[in-house]
């Protein structure tokens, strides 16, 4: 079955032209930059492309050689907008060092070298395939089974993009029936699934950041950009099991400020709240990189350290003395910036809300004690109950396959 080239050009204009409307709409709706400059890039090839096939015996040179700069000027836009979506600044000298190659190169070159201006080219579209995909790999945040398709699909473009015309220099030079060859049918047919590829990469992965926005929203305090409750108590989980498994013993602490009703009550809410960001900053200053720390109600917070109780004890010290030693003043007075900490250490598999229920009762006791002061808890949690069966679980099962074995 043969298949009309022009007609395949034409389809993958279309096909392109449509997506890059569809990802200018979406950049708009969603307000995301980088979807905005993926759809003009696909918009600009696409307008090259169909201006270029449709009138190119019409146009002039210095036309034609402005439609493929532009065409180049499109690829660039592809890479920058790959950092664009990574958080990076756009490479406004790369977006268009294509576009001034490809003009040099056809300045330069005598007219009758027309399969080299070609190979130059596609050279070019091969690099800012490249350079996409680099911008893709080095993106760390992701594992590397989800980075793949954003990476394979670039570079299988500029492979596919090169070796079609690769082939006709270094063994059709001459043939004239090269351009009907199977290598342009399937570089035609690659336009247009590349074209819908790579909207669908990019769609998932505008879907993954969506995702992960969410579930750091769900998981932080909007105010301190600590862990809120239930962040924190899924990161301390994970914690505990990699301690449990080292067999190290973990401390957790639970910090209220002191009179925070009555800060609230005499320089208003605003107030409290640089107030409550003020001890977060402290706690994350004092701490630890390995600890974590979270916001679990209104002017309650706690943080989980991988160390014995006696550690703890010093870091909570540590903590309380750099919010004493705040030093806000305001037109009143000083205002009192002071912390009650209860401290609880327990041996390897101590589940967290055992941990927090002994470090409840010695905040209680600090608070009894007169405040802006830390207290240990006087026992050790004695509930490891979840850890031991966990442990059993894991114990029992080398011994299935030779009960197996035996029945």
């Amino acid at each position: 079955m043969s298949l009309d080239i022009s007609t395949l050009y034409f389809v993958a204009t279309m096909v392109a032209a449509m997506l890059g409307a569809m990802l200018l709409f979406f950049g708009r709706q969603e307000h995301i930059p980088a979807l905005n400059w993926w759809g003009t890039a696909y918009l600009l090839g696409a307008a090259s492309v169909a201006l270029w096939t449709l009138a190119a015996g019409s146009l002039g040179e210095v036309l034609s050689l402005a439609l493929n700069a532009v065409g180049f000027v499109a690829c660039g836009m592809v890479w920058n907008a790959s950092r664009v979506f990574h958080g990076r600044e756009p490479n406004w000298p790369g977006l268009v060092l294509g576009a001034v190659a490809w003009i040099a190169a056809v300045m330069t070159l005598p007219p009758e070298a027309s399969a080299m201006r070609m190979t130059i080219g596609a050279g070019i579209v091969a690099v800012y395939a490249a350079l996409t995909a680099g911008e893709l790999w080095s993106d760390r945040r992701r594992a590397q089974q989800k980075r793949w398709p954003a990476i394979v699909v670039p570079v299988l473009h500029g492979f596919v993009l090169m070796l079609p015309i690769l082939l006709g220099d270094l063994f059709h030079a001459h043939d004239a029936s090269f351009a009907g060859s199977i290598w342009v049918t399937v570089f035609s047919i690659e336009l247009v699934l590349y074209a819908v590829g790579t909207v669908f990469v990019i769609f998932m992965l505008v879907s993954e950041r969506a995702v992960t926005a969410h579930k750091t929203a769900a998981s932080m305090d909007p105010l301190t950009g600590m862990f809120n409750r239930r962040g924190f108590a899924e990161a301390c989980a994970r914690v505990i099991d990699r301690e449990a498994n080292a067999g190290r013993p973990v401390t957790v602490m639970i910090f209220d400020i002191d009179h925070f009703k009555s800060i609230n009550d005499r320089f208003g809410h605003p107030a409290g709240d640089e107030i409550l960001k003020l001890f977060a900053a402290v706690v994350v200053n004092g701490l630890r990189i390995t600890d974590l720390s979270g916001r679990i109600g209104g002017e309650e917070f706690a943080a989980l350290l991988p160390c014995s109780l006696e550690e703890g004890v010093v870091v909570a010290e540590r903590v309380r003395e750099g919010f004493e030693g705040s030093g806000i003043v305001d037109e009143t007075g000083p205002v009192d910036t002071t912390v009650s900490i209860g401290v609880a250490g327990g041996p390897a598999g101590t589940e967290l809300e055992v941990l927090l229920a002994a470090a409840d009762t010695a905040l209680y006791q600090a608070k009894r004690g007169g405040r802006n002061r830390v207290e240990a808890a006087e026992e050790l949690p004695l509930s490891l109950e979840n850890w031991r069966r966990k442990t059993a679980g894991i114990a029992r099962q080398p011994q299935q396959p030779a009960v197996a074995r035996l029945a």
